[in-house]
């Protein structure tokens, strides 16, 4: 669902709270006739992701076990035939093949809590690499920002597990990004298990950001 990014009139790609019901893992009907249009924008033909567990609350027994988990996940899925489905988006010049996850980071410092908005996430990643923390970004890199539970996302007046479950978006068409606020209210998790919710949302917006970034 495109949204309307503050401040630099870009549009961010969001994965909105599911409806009662939606989010039980059942299989979905398939849409045929589908026509896309390519509108000559980028593509991340071999998504490198490099994840960043962002706040103290990762390194809580009831947290940190989910970051091997989620590691493990983007692993697999990268070299998976999810990818090879979306092998069919590849344009000239951008040819969508498998990628891998380049590395991993929990960040305790700067700390968060409490409510951060989309500026203070961009701040944070470019802040990261200003340091080396993290890789200099490529034009197949995707960071992935996990946020830890009792923290609230805000990007241009709506709120995570209130308007969205997560989302994608660019710094000057060059850095792109992923926000994973953690799904702990009904809306983002539904009858999910805690682990499955987290990857169902990852994998959306993988699946965009490497079509949409």
């Amino acid at each position: 669902m495109p949204k309307q990014g503050a401040g630099n009139g870009d549009v961010i790609r969001i994965v909105p709270l599911a409806s009662p019901g939606a989010l039980v893992g059942a299989p979905t009907a398939t849409a045929t006739g589908a026509q896309l249009v390519y509108n000559n924008g980028p593509l991340i033909a071999n998504a490198e992701v490099f994840t960043i567990f962002w706040g103290t609350g990762w390194q809580d027994p009831s947290q940190s076990g989910l970051i091997d988990q989620i590691n493990g996940f983007f692993d697999y899925i990268l070299s998976s035939a999810l990818i090879d489905q979306l092998g069919e988006y590849s344009v000239p010049g951008y040819q969508i093949g498998y990628g891998q996850r380049t590395g991993t980071l929990t960040l305790a410092d700067p700390g968060v809590s409490g409510t951060v908005n989309d500026s203070a996430l961009q701040q944070m990643l470019q802040d990261q690499i200003s340091t080396s923390a993290i890789p200099q970004p490529t034009v197949n890199t995707l960071y992935f920002v996990f946020l830890p539970s009792g923290v609230t996302v805000t990007q241009s007046g709506s709120a995570s597990c209130q308007q969205f479950c997560g989302y994608h978006d660019h710094i000057a068409g060059n850095l792109f990004y992923a926000v994973m606020p953690f799904p702990d209210c009904s809306g983002c998790q539904g009858s999910l298990a805690l682990f499955d919710a987290i990857t169902s949302t990852s994998s959306h917006e993988l699946c965009e950001a490497i079509t949409d970034p």
